[in-house]
């Protein structure tokens, strides 16, 4: 199969299409035909070795945790899935090598659920890891009916998401921090834009009014929003960070994305009904993966990167 690999940690350069041997078809693991995968700021981590001290990695090395594609062949022991099943998921391992930058790919049931049919390949292969990662800082911090919620760097991948998903979880108000250039983009996703570094803190509060503080913080960029979130929320405990394990330090919750099938169904049916908007600003075909890397490096990205296969 063809598959977009590299053989030792660096820049963009370092991914190239190369022709790798099919994959084997464990217990428990369907074969899926890839027809879109996600990119985002943890494959470029991954590249660039930030990961090795959380996952084993082994080269020649795939990167890619989202996925959309069709069921080619199923372990004897599978039965949730059958060949020509149109599914989607999020399949990070217990080990990094085996990734969906791929023509096939062998997936964990655990890792995937059936496709709405009216969910297009690019958005179902752009919405596993944001979508989970969006709802489970959401619930990480609490987030339900009448609160007011404060996503920082609400215009990016997880952002956008999470921005709609406190809506329907129940939230009046969201904030969100972006740079200003994305904050008519915020006003259309029904978040209130706010600038992002120094007066942070003063900004919300002049936005709020009372005590100046909201119910529930989500951190999707660390440094200086972390370290301001405690002094934003009125509950420590509510505040979470997918970036910043010091969150534990200050009362909160470090959320590290898991698969959940529940969920995983959950995100689709609000994206093929229409309400959840998965924003892509570009796709790119498989063998330009570099390319969608360093497009993603730069750090002006709305919404998410797709690779298309096939």
């Amino acid at each position: 199969m063809k598959a977009i690999a590299f053989e030792e940690f660096g820049g963009p350069e370092v991914l190239r299409l190369q022709e790798l041997p099919d994959p084997i078809l464990g217990p428990e693991n369907s074969l899926v035909q890839v027809r879109a995968a996600g990119v985002n700021p943890v494959d470029f981590k991954i590249r660039q070795g930030y990961l090795q001290g959380v996952l084993p990695h082994h080269f020649p090395l795939i990167p890619g945790w989202d996925l959309a594609g069709v069921v080619t062949a199923v372990f004897p022991n599978v039965t949730e899935f059958a060949p020509g099943d149109e599914v989607f998921g999020y399949i990070r391992k217990d080990s990094v090598q085996h990734g969906a930058y791929a023509e096939q790919v062998a997936a964990p049931q655990r890792a995937i659920v059936r496709k709405p049919a009216g969910l297009d390949w690019v958005t179902a292969g752009a919405l596993p890891l944001v979508g989970l990662t969006a709802l489970q800082a959401l619930t990480a911090a609490g987030v339900g009916d009448g609160d007011t919620v404060l996503v920082h760097a609400a215009a990016g991948g997880v952002g956008h998401v999470a921005v709609q998903l406190a809506r329907e979880l129940g939230a009046k108000r969201v904030l969100g921090t972006a740079s200003p250039r994305n904050h008519d983009y915020l006003r259309e996703l029904g978040a209130e834009p706010v600038s992002y570094g120094d007066g942070l803190v003063e900004r919300v509060a002049g936005l709020l009014g009372g005590d100046g503080k909201v119910d529930a913080v989500v951190d999707l960029v660390g440094g200086q929003a972390l370290a301001d979130s405690p002094r934003l929320v009125r509950d420590p405990a509510r505040h979470s960070s997918i970036v910043g394990a010091e969150v534990l330090a200050q009362g909160g919750k470090y959320v590290f994305v898991q698969a959940d099938r529940a969920q995983l169904t959950y995100l689709g049916d609000l994206a093929a009904s229409g309400r959840l908007r998965v924003d892509i600003q570009q796709s790119f075909p498989l063998a330009e993966a570099a390319a969608a890397h360093r497009l993603l490096e730069e750090g002006h990205v709305r919404g998410k990167l797709v690779l298309t296969v096939g």
